[in-house]
This record gives C-alpha cells, sequence and structure tokens, in this order.
C-alpha cells in the first residue's frame, strides 16, 4: 500500500569533475493525467485510504445513490463557498461528495483526490495514514451522510436505500402464540467460518429453527408454564440494495490472536431470498438480486490492502479486455506479418480518427505482434519514421512529424493491397475497437484499486471466494431496478448543473495545463562537448583550457530528428568546418570517453534513445587532436590501483609496498600492467574479496596473462598487487584467513519447567518434527529436566507466547502439527492435567476492566450449562449471591453479548478451550426490557461551590446508603467536580417513552426522600464517564430511539421551570470567574441557539448578553474535565479589515471545541479580570495526579514486562507490541 510514498526523484546528472557547478533542470509540476482506455477514473491513495475508496467506488456506481444524492440542491445543503461564513448553514459532507462523484463521471483524469472530502471528515494526515475496516466505515459513513440530510428532503436517503427488517420469532408449540421481535439492518452481517457460502450462511440465520424442548423448555406468557416451542428468524422487509459483510476476521483464544478465515466462501452473481423471507404476496422477482460490487481483501487481519469489483450499471466505462492479440501472434510465422504496410494500417484503424503520436505507433505495434520495428523490419524497411515517409500513399505525417495518420483516401493500388489476408487481420484488430464487445448490452467488470482501473470478466470473481486476497463485503440490487434509457454511457444524466459547469471549467483547464506540460517535458538538456577544445591523454579525452569553452548547454525538444540537432549546432558554431559527428559520451574515472556515434538523420532524439542531460561528444569522428580516438565499450578505460614495491633513484626496489593510478583499456590484457612498470617479468595477483576487514589476493596464472583485464572481471578502483618474479616469498601478501560456513541444525522445541519445583535445569531443548507427539515431548522433557516422576500424571505443556504469556495446554494425543505448535518455539511444563477432547480449558476474571495476568483458569466439560459454569466460577472466584451473569470477550478484549440462554450447553453456545468469559454483576433483564441504572444529578450547595469530594455527598436520606459517583477530581472549586447520587435500577420495555422512565424513576425508595419534581421538571442525561453525557430530548420518543444500549445508565437533574430546547439549541454550563481568585461562581444553564450563528463570535455575543457585560470585554473558554485543561475560544478573526484576505471562520461545534449539550463554559470579565489565566487550583491538583498515574501505570508495565523477562528471559521469542487500534470517526455538524 505504501509502495513508493516516500521515495523521491532525482534527476540524472554526470557525476565528473568537469561537471561540477551545473544545475538541475526543475521539472514542471505535471497534471494529473488523463483518463486510460477504460475511461474510468480511479481515486488516489491518501496513505492508508484503500478502504475509503472501495466503498466510494461502490456508492458511486450506485447510480440511484448518486443521483439522490444530486437531486439535493444548493438550497438545501448550501454552498461550499459560504463554508467559512459563521452564520451559513453547509452541509459539508454531502456537497464534497456530490462534487467527488461529478468529477469521478466527468473530470478527465486518472485519479481523482479525496483529500477534501476527509478533511470535511475532520480527519487528520495521520488518519488518512492509519488503516481501517471497510465495513466499519459503511456504518459510519452513513451515519454521518443520516446527521448531515437531517431537514433536507434526503432525510431518509439511506434508509429508502439500504434500511431492511428482520423478525425473530417464537412460536408455542401449545398454544401456538408468537412472541416477536423485529430488528432494523442497513447491512446483513453474516459467517464465514465453517460455512460454505453465502446461501448456507443465510440458511443458518433465516430458515433453520432451533426447538427448546425436554431439559431446554421455554417459558410461554400466554400458558404461564415451561412449555416447547421453536425460535426462528426471517427477513421482514428487503431494501432495494442489500449489503453483506462476512465475517473473516475471528480471534483465537489458544493463540490469543487474530486470524483471518482464508477458506472457500462461495458467493452467487444472482441470489433469490424467497426462501429466508417472510410469506406474503409479492412477487418472485422482487426477491431476486443481482451482486454488482465486491470489496475485496488482501492481507491479514493487522493489515493489508483494499480494492473493489465492480458492475458497470450505467455502461460508463470502455470495456475492452486487455488480453494479448493473439491472432496476430499466431500469424507470426506466416507470411502476412511480414508486410509491415498491412499492419501498421491496422493498427491505426484501431486509434480514434485513425490518428496516433508517431512516438506510440512502435510501442502500440510492440504490444500488437509482441516484437519492436527495430528487431523485425529495420533491417529491410529501415527506420519507422522512414518507412511512413516513404509510403505517403497511405500514411499521412503532420507538418512537424510528431503524428500519423490514414489517408482519407487511399489509391485503388493500396486498396488492392490490403485484400486477402491482410483484409483478415485488419477485421480481426477492428473487431477489438474500443467500445465493441460480444454483447453490448450486458454490464461489463472492472478492477478498480485505487487509481488503477481494468476491465475484469465475470468469472475472475469466482478467484476471490478463498485465500489472503478474498472477498470482504458483497452489495446486491433488486434485479427489478431498471435505469432509465437516457442515462446509458451518459456520465452528465441526473448531474447538476453547476456541477456539469464546474466540471467543464476544470476540464478546460487541465487541456491548457497539459498542453504546456507536454511542451515543457518535450525539453530535454544536452551537453555539448567540443572536439577541438580536448585532447587525448592517459587513455581518455580531457578538455584544453576550462570548461565553458569545451562545454556548450543546450535544450532541445527531444520529438525533433537527429538532423535537427545537427543543423541547429552548425548555426551555433559558425567555425566549423568539415564533417561533423555527434556521439553519446560519459565521465568516467579516467575522464570523457565516447561510447556510441550516433546516425540516422530522419530519428527523432526519443528514438535515438537519448536522455535529458546526456553528454553529446562533437567531432570528426575520427581523431582529436590528431589522435585516433578509440570508440565502445570495449575499450572503456579503466583507473586501476597498482600496487608494487617502491623503485629507488639506484633503479633497485626497496621493500615499502606504493599504490599509484594507471589507465588501462578494458580490452587490454593483463599483463600490459607489468609493461606499464618496466617490469619484464614478474606476478600480477588481483583482489577477490574482502571480509571481516581481511584480503584475499589470486594470483594470475601464467596462462591467463594475455585475457584482458574486463575478462577478469576488474572494474574501476579495482587494486592490481604486482611482485618482481615467481618467487614463494609471500611476505607482502596480507595474512588471509578461512571462513566456514554452513551449519546443519535440527529443529527443536524449548520446554522451560513452571512446576514450580527445583531442578538444576530450567530449560531444555527437545529435537521434534511436526510429527512428534505431545506426549512424547513432555515425557523426554520431564527426564531431562530431572523432575520426579510422578509429573507424569499430572502435568501438562502450555505455549508460551511471544509476550511470555500461557496459552491453553496442549492436548497429550495430538501431534505439533495438529496442535498448531510451531518448531523453534517455546513450551512452559505446567502442573495440571490437559483437558480431554470433551473438556474446554476456559479462562474467566470479573468485571470487564481486565488488567494482564489477571484470569483465572478453570477446565469443564463442553456440555455444562451456563448456569452450572457461572455456579463453579463464582465459586472460585469467592463470590457470594446470585446477581451475576457471564459474558463472552470480544476480539478486542471488551465485554461482548451475553449469555443470556442459562439453560444452554457451552457448545451449543460455541464456546471454545481458550475463551475468556467474564463475571458482570447483576442479573440480565427479560427480552424486550432494559435494566437502566437511575442517577440523581447532585445540585450546588448554597455556596455555589461544588460540594468537596471529603465532604459527605449530602442527602435529606437518613443512614447514607447511596453511593455517590464523582469524577476524578480533587477538592476546590473547580467545575470538574460533578456528584451523582445512585438512586437505583429500573426495568423498563424499549417501547417505553422518555416521560415514562422519569415517572418510574421517581417512585424509587431514595427519590421519596429528595423533592423529585413532576417529569416536565426533570431533565435527562445519559452517564459517560460517571458524569452526564448526552441530554435526552423530546420526552414523548421511545427509548430505543436514542439506541441507548444494554449497559446505559440515565442521571436526572431537576429544573426550576419546564424548558423547550428547540432542534438547533445547545445546552451550555457558564461559569463566571471571580476576579482575583483562581476559582468559579456557580454554574448557570445558557441556552444558544446556534440558528443565528455557531461561530465564536456568535456565541461570544450570547454569553455577553447573559451577563450584561460589552461583548469586547468579555473572554470564554471551553473546559475539558478530563485533562483538568481549558481551551480559550477566540474571535478576532471576525475583526479583520476588508483590505485583508478573511481568514477561515470555524464552527465551534467542530474542530477543536466539538461544542455540545453539557459542556462548561468559562467567562472572564476584563473589566475587573485581566489575567489571562483560566485555570484553578484544583486544575494544578489534577493535572498532577493524572501524570503520577500515567506514570503509575507505565511503571505498572514495566513491572510486568520484567516479571515476564524474568520467567521467560530465554524464549528466544522478540516480544513486538502492536499499537493500539485507532477508532474511526467522522465529525459532522449539528443540523438539527
Amino acid at each position: 500500500m505504501f509502495g513508493d510514498l516516500f521515495e523521491e526523484d532525482y534527476s540524472s546528472v554526470s557525476n565528473n569533475q568537469y561537471g561540477k557547478g551545473k544545475k538541475l533542470k526543475a521539472k514542471p509540476l505535471e497534471p494529473p493525467a488523463p483518463r486510460e482506455f477504460t475511461n474510468l477514473s480511479g481515486l488516489r491513495n491518501q496513505g492508508g485510504t484503500c478502504y475509503l475508496n472501495s466503498l466510494l467506488q461502490t456508492l458511486h456506481f450506485t447510480p440511484e445513490f448518486r443521483e439522490a444524492l444530486f437531486s439535493l440542491g444548493p438550497e438545501e445543503l448550501g454552498s461550499l463557498e459560504d463554508k467559512d461564513k459563521p452564520d451559513a448553514k453547509v452541509r459539508i459532507i454531502p456537497l464534497q461528495l456530490q462534487r467527488l462523484f461529478a468529477q469521478l463521471l466527468l473530470l478527465d483524469q486518472g485519479a481523482a483526490s479525496t483529500a477534501d472530502l476527509t478533511g470535511s471528515f475532520g480527519w487528520t494526515s495521520n488518519e488518512e495514514m492509519r488503516q481501517h475496516d471497510v465495513q466499519e466505515l459503511n456504518r459510519i459513513l452513513f451515519s454521518a451522510l443520516e446527521t448531515s440530510l437531517v431537514g433536507t428532503s434526503g432525510h431518509d436517503l439511506i434508509n429508502r436505500l439500504y434500511h431492511g427488517t428482520v423478525v425473530n420469532q417464537i412460536v408455542c408449540k401449545e398454544c401456538k402464540n408468537i412472541s416477536e421481535k423485529q430488528e432494523d439492518f442497513l447491512d446483513l452481517t453474516v459467517a464465514v467460518k465453517n460455512v460454505s457460502g453465502l446461501e448456507d450462511a443465510l440458511w443458518n440465520m433465516y430458515v433453520e429453527e432451533e426447538v427448546f424442548d425436554c431439559d431446554n423448555l421455554y417459558h410461554c406468557g400466554t400458558c404461564d408454564q415451561l412449555v416447547k416451542a421453536t425460535k426462528s428468524a426471517k427477513l421482514r422487509k428487503l431494501p432495494p440494495f442489500l449489503t453483506v459483510s462476512l465475517l473473516r476476521f475471528n480471534f483465537d483464544f489458544v493463540k490469543c490472536e487474530r486470524y483471518k478465515e482464508t477458506s472457500c466462501y462461495t458467493f452467487p452473481l444472482q441470489i433469490n431470498l424467497k426462501p429466508f423471507c417472510e410469506q406474503s404476496e409479492l412477487n418472485d422477482l422482487d426477491y431476486v438480486y443481482d451482486l454488482f460490487s465486491v470489496i475485496i481483501h488482501k492481507g491479514g487481519c493487522y493489515g493489508g490492502h483494499y480494492h473493489v469489483y465492480i458492475k458497470d450499471v450505467d455502461h460508463l466505462g470502455n470495456w475492452q479486455f486487455q488480453e494479448p492479440d493473439m491472432n496476430l501472434k499466431a500469424l507470426q510465422n506466416e507470411e502476412d506479418i511480414d508486410d509491415p504496410l498491412t499492419i501498421l494500417k491496422a493498427v491505426l484503424l484501431q486509434e480514434e480518427n485513425n490518428l496516433i503520436p508517431v512516438d506510440q505507433l512502435g510501442q502500440k505495434l510492440l504490444k500488437k505482434i509482441g516484437i519492436s520495428w527495430n528487431k523485425k523490419y529495420k533491417k529491410q524497411h529501415g527506420p519507422l519514421r522512414k518507412f511512413l515517409q516513404l509510403h505517403s500513399q497511405t500514411f499521412l505525417l503532420s507538418p512537424d512529424g510528431s503524428t500519423v495518420s490514414l489517408q482519407k483516401q487511399p489509391s485503388p493500388q493500396t486498396e488492392s493491397d490490403f485484400q486477402g489476408n491482410g483484409q483478415q487481420i485488419l477485421q480481426m484488430l477492428a473487431a477489438k475497437s474500443p467500445g465493441s464487445n460480444d454483447n453490448t448490452t450486458r454490464p461489463h467488470w472492472f478492477d478498480i484499486n485505487d487509481s488503477k482501473v481494468q476491465p475484469i470478466k465475470e468469472k475472475d470473481i469466482e478467484q476471490q471466494f478463498q485465500g489472503k486476497e478474498s472477498a470482504y463485503m458483497l452489495f446486491y440490487r433488486k434485479s427489478q431496478l431498471q435505469r432509465p434509457p437516457e442515462a446509458r454511457a451518459n456520465p452528465r444524466y441526473g448531474v447538476p448543473c453547476h456541477l456539469l459547469e464546474e466540471m467543464d471549467e476544470a476540464n478546460m483547464e487541465l487541456h491548457m495545463k497539459r498542453t504546456e506540460c507536454d511542451s515543457a517535458n518535450n525539453n530535454i538538456e544536452l551537453h555539448l562537448h567540443m572536439g577541438p577544445h580536448y585532447h587525448f591523454f592517459n587513455g581518455a579525452l580531457h578538455p584544453v583550457s576550462c570548461q565553458t569553452e569545451s562545454v556548450w548547454d543546450l535544450t532541445f525538444d527531444k520529438r525533433k530528428t537527429l538532423g535537427d540537432l545537427q543543423q541547429s549546432i552548425f548555426q551555433l558554431l559558425e567555425f566549423w568546418e568539415g564533417d561533423m559527428v555527434l556521439s553519446v559520451a560519459k565521465h568516467v574515472p579516467a575522464g570523457l570517453h565516447i561510447y556510441q556515434t550516433l546516425d540516422g538523420d530522419e530519428l527523432t532524439l526519443c528514438e535515438v534513445g537519448i536522455a535529458d542531460g546526456e553528454d553529446i561528444f562533437v567531432w570528426n569522428g575520427v581523431e582529436v587532436g590528431g589522435v585516433r580516438i578509440p570508440v565502445g565499450v570495449h575499450c572503456e578505460p579503466l583507473l586501476l590501483r597498482v600496487l608494487h614495491l617502491e623503485t629507488g633513484s639506484d633503479g633497485k626496489r626497496r621493500g615499502q609496498l606504493v599504490e599509484s593510478p594507471h589507465v588501462f583499456p578494458a580490452s587490454a590484457e593483463v599483463g600490459t600492467v607489468l609493461t606499464a612498470l618496466a617490469i619484464p617479468e614478474g606476478v600480477i595477483l588481483t583482489r577477490s574479496g574482502r571480509s571481516a576487514g581481511e584480503e584475499s589476493w589470486t594470483p594470475v596464472p601464467q596462462e591467463d596473462m594475455r585475457r584482458t583485464f574486463r575478462e577478469h572481471g576488474l572494474k574501476d578502483g579495482s587494486s592490481v598487487l604486482v611482485r618482481d618474479s615467481y618467487s614463494d616469498d609471500s611476505s607482502l601478501l596480507p595474512q588471509g584467513g578461512k571462513w566456514i560456513t554452513g551449519t546443519n541444525e535440527i529443529d527443536w522445541l524449548e520446554v522451560k519447567n513452571l512446576c514450580q519445583l527445583e531442578s538444576e535445569e530450567k530449560q531444555v531443548k527437545i529435537s521434534a518434527t511436526v510429527n512428534t507427539v505431545v506426549f512424547d515431548i513432555r515425557i523426554k522433557a520431564i527426564e531431562e529436566l530431572k523432575l520426579m516422576k510422578e509429573l507424569v500424571e499430572n502435568s501438562c505443556l502450555r505455549p508460551i507466547d511471544r509476550n511470555g504469556k500461557l496459552l491453553c495446554p496442549v492436548p497429550d494425543s495430538s501431534t505439533l502439527k495438529e496442535a498448531e505448535v510451531k518448531l523453534r518455539s517455546s513450551l512452559g511444563l505446567c502442573l495440571g492435567k490437559a483437558p480431554t477432547s470433551s473438556q474446554l480449558f476456559l479462562l474467566f476474571a470479573l468485571g470487564s476492566d481486565i488488567q494482564p495476568g489477571t484470569e483465572m483458569e478453570v477446565i469443564v466439560e463442553e456440555t455444562l450449562s451456563v448456569r452450572d459454569c457461572l455456579k463453579i466460577m463464582l465459586e472460585k472466584s469467592g463470590l457470594p449471591g446470585d446477581a451475576w451473569h457471564l459474558r463472552k470477550m470480544d476480539w478486542c478484549y471488551e465485554a461482548g453479548e451475553p449469555l443470556c440462554e442459562e439453560d444452554a450447553t457451552l457448545k451449543e453456545l460455541m464456546i471454545c478451550s481458550g475463551d475468556t468469559l467474564l463475571l458482570i454483576e447483576g442479573k440480565l433483564p427479560s427480552p424486550g426490557f432494559l435494566k437502566v441504572p437511575i442517577w440523581w444529578h447532585q445540585p450546588q450547595g448554597p455556596s455555589g461551590r461544588w460540594e468537596s469530594e471529603d465532604q459527605p455527598h449530602g442527602s435529606p436520606a437518613q443512614g447514607g446508603s447511596w453511593r455517590a459517583a464523582s469524577t476524578q477530581g480533587v477538592p476546590g472549586h473547580v467545575p470538574a467536580e460533578v456528584s451523582l447520587l445512585y438512586l437505583g435500577d429500573i426495568d423498563i420495555a424499549e417501547d417505553a417513552t422518555l416521560v415514562d422512565l422519569k415517572s418510574q424513576a421517581r417512585s424509587l425508595p431514595p427519590a421519596s426522600k429528595l423533592a423529585v419534581p413532576g417529569p416536565a421538571l426533570l431533565r435527562a442525561w445519559t452517564v459517560e464517564n460517571k458524569r452526564p453525557g448526552r441530554l435526552l430530548r423530546a420526552d414523548r420518543r421511545e427509548l430505543k430511539e436514542y439506541k441507548l444500549g444494554r449497559t446505559a445508565a440515565i442521571c436526572l437533574e431537576p429544573l426550576q421551570r419546564e424548558e423547550r430546547l428547540g432542534p438547533l439549541d445547545v445546552l451550555l454550563r457558564t461559569q463566571m470567574r471571580v476576579p482575583g481568585q483562581r476559582a468559579y461562581a456557580p454554574a448557570v444553564d445558557l441556552v444558544w441557539d446556534t440558528a443565528r450563528g455557531s461561530s465564536a463570535g456568535a456565541l461570544r455575543q450570547t454569553v455577553a448578553d447573559s451577563y450584561a457585560l460589552p461583548v469586547e470585554k468579555t473572554e470564554i473558554a471551553k473546559y475539558f474535565p478530563e485533562k483538568f485543561e481549558w481551551l480559550p475560544i477566540s474571535s478576532w478573526n471576525q475583526q479583520i479589515t476588508k483590505k485583508k484576505k478573511k481568514k477561515k471562520q470555524d464552527n465551534l461545534q467542530g474542530a477543536p471545541y466539538y461544542l455540545k449539550d453539557g459542556d462548561t463554559i468559562g467567562v472572564k470579565n476584563l473589566l475587573v479580570d485581566d489575567d489571562e489565566d483560566f485555570s484553578t487550583i484544583r486544575d494544578d491538583i489534577g493535572k498532577e495526579k493524572l501524570k503520577q498515574m500515567a506514570l503509575g501505570k507505565r511503571h505498572s508495565r514495566e513491572a510486568l514486562q520484567a516479571q515476564n523477562s524474568d520467567i521467560f528471559s530465554s524464549t528466544g521469542t522478540p516480544t513486538r507490541p502492536r499499537g493500539p487500534e485507532a477508532s474511526l470517526s467522522i465529525h459532522v455538524g449539528s443540523f438539527r
């Protein structure tokens, strides 16, 4: 996914002593590339947004969704131009989505950007680089759209297209009474594990019935007794578009890690859902759905990549499957393919208007016949451009020679030449022209992989049934949904006029930029080396004088020919006489060397292969300064380091070894080194390698002295050692060493002694293979650890993960392969027997806040009921009473759904060995009911200060048996302290209204001792983090509409008078800062009408009016109680003069304030208090306490790691902790 994200593009420059000081040519910023042959646009990946791109393409190719979004005009959504205005209500997310869809339809670019859309989500660059789950995004994006479209004609867009219902029924066998519960869904989540395919999963969910009989009877409310019954579920209402999420990610509690289910899972291209639905009068065709999108995940559970297969319902794309042209390749051995005239005509007939750039014609030919023009035709017919010029009766070259087309009226002779087999080739190629296929009425499929779009065939979908790259989400549409004829192949259909105009203007701008960029990109810079200013010395060319005279820089169009370049150089060099030859030269350590002479005046620089920054040597092609110049790779000069004994003034060689540089042609014999040093006879040694700082020299045999330097593998900078004679004296040679490589290790397992018994050995290595039985390993480990033989009957082996945690015991009868134990891993020898095949090894813990290492272990029979399992765990935990229930820990280590069916067996509920169960206090409510804890919001004391934590939370009740909850605060005067008194729990139906809940809460015994007013004078909040969270409005709404969940708690706050909050009102708590003190006055409720503006200035004006203060002397700040921090709310950006550019006006309900109901606003009167600080003494103490808590947690983690390190110090497996998974969110403004 992150392929070339951080690669930089460096220009190629000559690395030599003469090229210093040259400036790199700045590459122009290229506009986005146009669309490819598919005529469809992809989406650019921002680093980790492949999951977003796949979902957005699916929504874009859902024309009903796209057009419903387009139908919402600026009068309902606002305008993006007004998004910075403080009083404007701009629904940014749907507007940006409209704009993105318009770009995908109409903008001529290969890939569109999602940066503006993710910006409207409130995402930062960190969020765009982080991978997330596409199923999670689907739900969050739909929720954000629903919120954004509140109050518009598209408020029901999501429900209208994707909403369905499922009904769960229990039928009593005695009285035939039917108890049913209806559930809504926007997508169906189906199992993958142990299921063969989608239809099999739906059959298990909506056809098979669960029977209550024998020991598992159902209590019928009508019969008022335990009876036999059946439980089933059916699809009641089907949406027009059905989204199916596949549960491919699971958690292995044995290995304590997540894994991806890669088994085969089939799904049909068309599915009939009638067997899974309630009986109705609908036509059978209403149940038929067609697959139109498959989101595919490639990789594992901790990362990977998404792409999507899409069916082009509206035929917007050009489906031309890019298979090799087998028809042409099959004719390569025939005479027909030998006629280049026929082949070139066939290629041109495939192009639009029979026109193509000459540069691309050769590439097209290579793709069609599998062989280039130079290899196939150049020897007989010459260069391609020359061939086109010679056949002017067939081909028409543009005046500048850049493009070629077919003549409009070919001569009769040409027509007759093209008959026969040539015509057959033409027909085969023309049959594959864009837009033509075997079935033009049937939509085709495309693979959209971020910015890449490719056509695929329907049969390719079957490849995504299984494996690491497999289907993850399926999207079906009703077969009866028909598209209007005018929408076919018409990307402008349904697009609003203002977006059509915007896209047309953008396309014109793109065209102009591409034209300018094309001209700039075709200019290359050449470095011309003038032959008369060079001389040949020491095997290479060197400038006679300064560089400015010998090297000239020339900018030239690479589309022009070599002849044009020569003509331009002639015009520049007025002094030149005689022939002019251009050759490609390169700088080597020895100097400048000529490699290739350029010929073919009619060839373009691009065809010749001249690159930007190329060095061109200008000379007569024979000699420079009277010296004949060697040309080519074979005579490339090599600069070698020659080591030899120093020669004294008397001609004798001394013992000191010296190094001198020498240049030799690569094609010269190695023996020429002796000639260059004037040594008649000697030994030449080459360095064969270097290892660990030691050198190894190899002598060149006498028979190899006539071999060339290149044949010996010598390169620039290679070292050569020369000795005077063939003596055996090796005093000059460095001492060499021998290295032994390759060890033959056998596979093993490491077993650690964790039995708490003394032993001479702490761990031993046991030889093993994948087929070794676990029992044999355990017995051998007991023997080698020299432990008591009694352990044979009372011990087991448990795998140790990379963090040092003990996993589920391994059965003795299994092989290592069956038990999925990896070789060279660690096992712990522990006390206790391993579970049998009919037993389960379970972990359990108290509460949902699980600390590592606090889980307890138990072995139970898999036929044990949930009720009996709960009793065993309570006894082992030493917990009294029966007011407890069990929950299964989910894959993200949180309390999952409760085990409601207490009479069901663990096997029936698919509890497996290694699973973790949580003991949660409290009995479960009956189906259809909620058990809601009720808290009383403690009002402020008469002093106007919040009650101190070291004082008892006052109440009129005697005995003080209520529980008081407060935030993590400290004593002092601070708005962070919120006192809540526990009143009790109430059982209430999900269909009850909020006023029913208030009335029932007033009947609780503790409430009778409080002056609890009537329901109209009670304000209800959810409890989040031990403080009021979300304000519940509209007393007549049913509780299920608030989506409280099973763990929700409610706190009630008394009011002095009834309040009627409007949909755009925000309830804030304002507190005036006491001048001269770091404290605040009592909180006062303030209703802020955001319909009049949600900017900082609008809130400042409202606060100033409430306290009767001048707005310019009022300072406000939002309080963040979790951090004990105040964030000032500044609005000076509204006081910008008209001459300056207006700054962005922030909506306070967005980043970084996210103002909502219940937030505390500090108010400062600048007339009497000019202190810039908003904090209090309690904030200072609170921050220090948070700092100490964080430090304590860190020390605890370090101590736990140290403890694990002490116990498993020699596991040999490095720990690699994974970072916490960040939650995905989309910030949406309030449009109530």
